[in-house]
């Protein structure tokens, strides 16, 4: 398939995952204000203290069969091989939420004394406990049809869920006033109604059948992207932690609105992944996944540091429209947290090479330093400069990371990259980002400012001859 057919496929399909992203994230950010209105600032704390726990136990107990699910889906040549992959992923992942739902229930009061230093939030552990067995095969059972290639079936179960949650939420909270019990039971309400929709829908492919020399192979390959998951989950959630333990639960609650606020990243970081993992290895030919690899990681970084650089100047205002005057100062880490996903943005796309050539042995070092220097950071200005050490530390590690990834996929899944347009498209971001925080830019410049990113780049010479074209061509029909 030609370059521009490939990468009209990939933009189709992360547009309609978006799609799906986009209405949860809406609502999510929507919610804001019923959060912040019926829990307090350490309520708030809590629950994303929470969250971030079972994601750390979903990556340990998947033990990587996620990533060997799409990879090795691929790899099989006809219709019994591809369900024999999808039955042991399936049962495999059955089996391992269930022990990690066992074992939480169990161990809830010890965990609560551990996290907060009382055993009276138990129950929210063990509310916890149920979210992380209804995500971990919820989500399992969704990636069938990210490999089958139907995001429009992925995107309306994604919305169903996403209404349940919304209105169980709602219910909890506001009508039955159960506080951060409430948003985390409404959380996983939607997610268990679906899935077992799903598995009514899926009965006749999921048969009681798990292949154990395919699990050992399907391990093999996921099982040394565990400790690099982990250590990404460093990246991303031990700053809460940190700002737990080195200040308290009310700056961990300022900081989680302004990650909110920042999730528009993620918004659009989601709907590529949806996307990129069954796309990038449906590309029989090495030759032109390398081609294809190259171009998407330009325009990808063009879009994401468009987006980084809006929310960079729109969130004093999106922070003050959304959330009570208590959480104003929350707006200052949203510009390096949305520019902090550039980096992960690019990390995602170079790091396909290392699947693609099922060489995951050393990702670990990569995000492990990344991860090391988040923990050092955090440690050291966390004490200082509160969350905004935690936002800066953030930035430095995906930094880290991605230019440790770039050096590394080259050497195993070489790719044309175009660094010095990626490098462009970034830096211009963060200069236009950085003059509106410095002149004290109000509303209009701000828009202004997002308004003349595609035209600053032309002057630092990114476009090509072919794409000054099509802006002409564009210009002139508008």
């Amino acid at each position: 398939m030609a370059l521009s057919g490939q990468l009209s496929r990939l933009g189709k399909q992360s547009a309609i995952y978006g799609l799906g992203g986009l209405v949860s994230r809406i609502l999510a950010v929507l919610l804001l204000p019923l959060y912040t209105r019926y829990l307090s600032k350490g309520d708030y704390g809590e629950i994303e203290t929470l969250i971030a726990v079972v994601i750390v136990l979903t990556i340990v107990l998947r033990f990587g069969i996620s990533s060997a699910f799409f990879r090795f889906y691929f790899d099989a040549d006809d219709h019994d091989s591809r369900r024999l992959v999808l039955r042991t992923s399936f049962w495999f992942t059955m089996t391992m939420a269930t022990l990690g739902l066992v074992l939480v229930v169990a161990l809830a009061a010890p965990i609560s004394d551990w996290l907060f230093g009382d055993p009276d939030s138990a129950n929210l552990v063990r509310a916890s406990a149920v979210a992380l067995w209804a995500n971990m095969n919820y989500e399992q059972m969704t990636s069938l049809f990210r490999v089958e290639e139907r995001p429009v079936a992925f995107v309306i179960a994604s919305l169903t869920n996403v209404v349940l949650t919304i209105g169980g939420t709602v219910l909890l909270v506001v009508v039955l006033e159960k506080g951060p019990l409430g948003v985390i039971v409404g959380n996983f309400i939607g997610t268990l109604i679906v899935y077992l929709a799903l598995l009514g829908y899926r009965r006749e492919q999921l048969g009681l059948q798990m292949d154990r020399g395919l699990l050992r192979r399907m391990n093999h390959f996921g099982m040394p992207l565990v400790p690099s998951a982990l250590f990404l989950w460093t990246t991303n959630f031990s700053d809460r932690f940190f700002l737990v333990k080195l200040t308290d639960t009310g700056e961990v609650g300022l900081y989680s609105v302004g990650v909110r606020i920042a999730s528009a990243m993620v918004l659009l970081l989601t709907a590529f992944r949806a996307a990129w993992p069954a796309f990038a290895f449906s590309i029989k030919s090495d030759e032109e996944a390398k081609r294809t690899y190259a171009w998407v990681l330009t325009y990808l970084v063009v879009l994401s540091t468009w987006v980084a650089t809006a929310l960079a100047l729109l969130s004093p205002w999106l922070v003050d429209w959304l959330t009570d005057p208590e959480f104003s100062s929350a707006s200052r880490v949203v510009g390096p947290l949305a520019f902090a996903a550039v980096s992960f943005a690019g990390f995602i796309v170079i790091s396909i090479g290392i699947g693609r050539a099922k060489r995951t042995q050393f990702n670990w070092v990569i995000t492990g330093a990344a991860a090391a220097v988040n923990v050092t950071l955090n440690l050291a200005l966390i004490p200082i400069y509160g969350m905004m050490g935690a936002a800066i530390a953030t930035v430095a590690a995906y930094t880290v990371m991605f230019a440790g990834m770039a050096f590394w996929a080259q050497r195993i899944f070489p790719c044309p990259y175009q660094w010095r347009r990626v490098l462009t498209a970034a830096a211009v971001g963060v200069a236009l980002a950085t003059l509106g925080k410095v002149v004290g830019a109000g509303l209009p410049l701000c828009v202004g400012l997002i308004v003349l990113y595609p035209v600053a780049l032309l002057p630092v010479g990114f476009y090509l001859p072919a794409e000054r074209k099509k802006l002409r061509s564009l210009v002139a029909r508008a």
